[in-house]
């Protein structure tokens, strides 16, 4: 629901495109504000909100240029296609992406959009590469002597303070005079991530000089003991209630149940049993892992390594310790396979390993054809991703897009398909909600199904329940109703 503010009257605007009633009244609610959230889920246009608003700002002669901060994968999405929609025809503007790149013509880009001018001026910016000294001057370059609206798209991309990336885009937020965020699902792993994304906006909204005091305020922190060695844990939270009251004057919580006609969610789950080779090897390598922890290190980095472990030989490989991939017989293939022949159209298939997915891709192409399969994850080339996300959505002949949700889950539109298969999942909440939604949103017009394959009494499971976990800690902090999931 908008949290409503003090406003004058609604603002009749020449929108580039009409708002949906939820838009207009956060950009109404909003305009006029220097720092607020857009904790808009996706599908519901905080993109375009965001849009509508620095564009207002120009015509009222309060901004002349807009920083929009955003992951790699999302980039190209801002501007290709969210400015160029969005935007009032009526607005001139002048905008470049900044990648870091020496080719002559990005550094005339880049060369054109520093200079000033009468048209609004809008760059872009990969969050991963602001630390550099190179992308961080560009941008304070920018922002410097100018009035500036400075974006973070997906802004639990600085949700840790200590992060080099974080500190470089509070300092330049410091120097803009307005200041916004947007995310779907602020809360990716715990309340802590909230911190840094309201820093961002201003100190006084949570009104703690330090991470460390707001933790105390809302964690349960207990001093732990490994030998001669203490530290401190985070084993609970408190006063949510309080830190949701907090939130409310300064943001936007819109879901798409709130104010969307999309169909519904189906979720099932198909279970992988485990050959006997797999099975084995999965219980050596647990109880290895438990030795391990017990009488050798019990540190976050060596559980987390036992989990990955565990995790790929579920799915069907090990990495040694050179980094060689080892497949293993596994019957997950043939429980996707099987999967994919029961349904009809288009399917989205994720998977959180490189070795995985590069799997799928020959199976799949080696069965339907090279033309039913396009990737996006890591190795995709940035000029290949427009044009692989292109043939899903528009060729008949591309039945299957592989992917990667921390790669291809922000940022892109798979409305072409209602069926989404979950090869593996991650801890991740964040990358497992921006990936349903990629199919789940406005053009989608068909029941959405999604198939996690699980080996049951397995890490599999393990994932699934601190996804819950994290699903429900997060719906308290935002006020969502809790709803039932996976």
């Amino acid at each position: 629901m908008v949290n409503k503010v003090t406003q004058e009257a609604p603002v009749l605007y020449k929108f580039g495109t009409k708002p949906y009633k939820h838009q207009l009244e956060v950009f109404n609610d909003s305009r006029d504000r220097k720092e607020y959230a857009f904790f808009m889920e996706m599908g519901t246009g905080k993109s375009k909100v965001a849009i509508d608003t620095f564009s207002w700002l120009y015509d009222q002669g309060r901004i002349n240029t807009v920083l929009v901060v955003c992951p790699k994968g999302a980039y190209h999405n801002w501007f290709n296609r969210e400015v160029p929609i969005h935007i009032p025809k009526h607005v001139r503007y002048d905008m470049a992406i900044w990648t870091g790149s020496k080719r002559i013509a990005d550094v005339r880009s880049i060369e054109g959009i520093l200079r000033p001018s009468e048209d609004l001026r809008i760059l872009v910016v990969n969050v991963e590469s602001l630390p550099t000294k190179r992308s961080f001057k560009v941008a304070k370059s920018f922002v410097e002597g100018s009035r500036c609206m400075m974006i973070v798209d997906e802004s639990t991309t600085i949700k840790n303070p200590r992060a080099s990336r974080t500190k470089a885009v509070v300092s330049l937020g410091i120097q803009a005079q307005y200041r916004r965020i947007l995310s779907g699902q602020p809360i990716a792993n715990s309340p802590m991530d909230i911190y840094s994304q309201m820093n961002f906006l201003g100190e006084h909204i949570l009104g703690f000089s330090s991470f460390f005091s707001f933790r105390n305020r809302y964690a349960i922190v207990q001093k732990m003991h490994l030998g001669p060695r203490s530290f401190n844990k985070i084993v609970g939270f408190q006063r949510l209630d309080e830190l949701e009251v907090m939130l409310k004057p300064w943001s936007a919580r819109i879901t798409k149940d709130d104010c969307l006609d999309l169909p519904e969610k189906i979720y099932t789950v198909r279970e992988v049993t485990m050959p006997p080779k797999q099975q084995e090897l999965y219980d050596h390598m647990r109880d290895r892992a438990i030795t391990s922890i017990e009488n050798e290190d019990c540190s976050a980095q060596n559980v987390l390594t036992q989990l990955v472990r565990l995790h790929q030989i579920s799915c069907g490989h090990v990495t040694t310790d050179a980094g060689d991939v080892v497949h293993i017989e596994t019957f997950r293939m043939q429980e996707l396979l099987a999967a994919i022949e029961e349904v009809h159209g288009k399917v989205i298939i994720w998977a959180t390993y490189r070795a995985d997915i590069k799997m799928i891709i020959q199976e799949l192409t080696s069965i339907y054809g090279k033309k039913s399969c396009v990737d996006y994850y890591g190795e995709t080339k940035d000029t290949i991703r427009v044009q692989n996300i292109e043939r899903f959505q528009g060729d008949d002949d591309t039945r299957f897009f592989v992917g990667n949700p921390q790669t291809g889950g922000m940022g892109i539109t798979l409305t072409a398909s209602s069926t989404v298969i979950y090869y593996s999942n991650s801890y991740n909440l964040e990358h497992r909600i921006q990936s349903e939604d990629r199919a789940h949103r406005i053009g989608q017009s068909n029941k959405v199904t999604y198939i996690d394959l699980i080996c049951p009494k397995t890490v599999d499971e393990k994932i699934v329940t601190a996804l819950k976990s994290k699903k429900q800690l997060a719906s308290v902090v935002m006020g969502d109703e809790i709803r039932s999931w996976l």
